[in-house]
């Protein structure tokens, strides 16, 4: 729901746990309550992809949420997931380009339980214009306090009647072109192994015309994780990602995959009612989304995404069912 302040004030007011997003101004206004936040002003919404500075976007946990807790972490981030219910799902928000966003890419597949506990979440931003003059926070909503170096959390336990999955979809696949390996992580190289050979990152790039709304894509056990590239260098040869690379991992250049709506509709079943979901700002503006409509998938637009992992130029979303327990 994209909401005027005194509308989000109002969902503040009925007390149930809140995720916000929003841009600085508006919810540096909103009253403190059960809500956790982060600054964005790009959402996917019923009507389209958009752009807004003036209103929020309000996701309501439409469950029914046995107990929950916010919880803020920093420096260390490595009990987000063992701080979980044993039933429910973690919803967590970090700013962009800070040491807590650092940590969580480069070390979260370590973390306890972080693979065994439905963890989804995403990176806060800012307007593209004021990449230079604006910093990405998050919010702990109970005091309205504002964090440019935390990760704040929401803790969700459900009834045992349900279950919680976190699903993303990729359309990327891995291209035609040869393996890469790199000698370290981090997010940027300047040197990669191609067939056994060290070479020159930025110089191979640039030789292959890569298109650099093309991710690097690599396959965990059957599961395709993109590497969004940020800048080539050329003067220093180092090129820059938007999440870390690793070690003894196999990465190749993404295949094109045409025009990003129908692409989406082809991968997409039918009948998906997600709870919540956040998209990619990558896919947005290379997937010209203003005005687009993306299914039933709506929420912020988000400089990285999570689930469990961080992950570039993914849709991600909740699903939860009914069992029988």
């Amino acid at each position: 729901m994209l909401l005027t302040p005194a509308q989000a004030n109002a969902c503040i007011d009925r007390g149930a746990p809140l995720i916000i997003a929003g841009a600085r101004r508006v919810l540096a206004g909103l009253k403190p309550g059960n809500w956790i936040g982060g600054s964005i002003p790009y959402f996917t919404t019923a009507d389209g992809g958009c752009c807004d500075q003036t209103r929020v976007f309000v996701d309501e946990i439409k469950l029914p949420v046995t107990r929950w807790a916010i919880k803020s972490y920093a420096p260390a981030l490595s009990r987000i997931a063992a701080d979980a219910f044993d039933n429910g799902f973690s919803y967590v928000i970090i700013p962009a380009n800070s040491a807590a966003h650092l940590e969580y890419a480069m070390h979260a597949p370590e973390y306890p339980d972080i693979f065994l506990k439905p963890v989804l979440g995403w990176i806060s931003g800012v307007h593209l214009a004021d990449l230079a003059t604006d910093a990405p926070f998050v919010v702990d909503g109970r005091t309205g306090t504002l964090h440019s170096n935390e990760a704040i959390v929401l803790h969700v336990e459900l009834p045992p009647t349900f279950q919680a999955t976190v699903q993303i979809v990729n359309l990327f696949q891995p291209g035609a072109g040869p393996d890469l390996r790199f000698l370290e992580g981090g997010f940027s190289a300047s040197t990669v192994i191609v067939d056994g050979q060290p070479v020159a990152l930025a110089p191979f790039m640039k030789a292959r015309g890569w298109d650099t709304s093309l991710p690097l894509v690599a396959d965990y056990a059957g599961a395709h994780v993109n590497v969004s590239i940020k800048s080539i260098d050329e003067a220093t040869g180092r090129v820059s990602f938007y999440a870390p690379v690793f070690p003894d991992v196999d990465y190749r250049e993404a295949a094109p995959v045409g025009e990003y709506v129908q692409a989406f509709s082809r991968l997409v079943p039918g009948g998906i009612q997600p709870v919540l979901s956040c998209n990619c700002i990558l896919n947005y503006v290379y997937g010209k989304l203003e005005g687009q409509r993306t299914g039933p998938f709506t929420g912020p637009v988000t400089f990285g995404e999570i689930a469990h992992q961080l992950l570039n130029q993914t849709l991600v979303y909740l699903t939860a069912t009914k069992t029988d327990a």
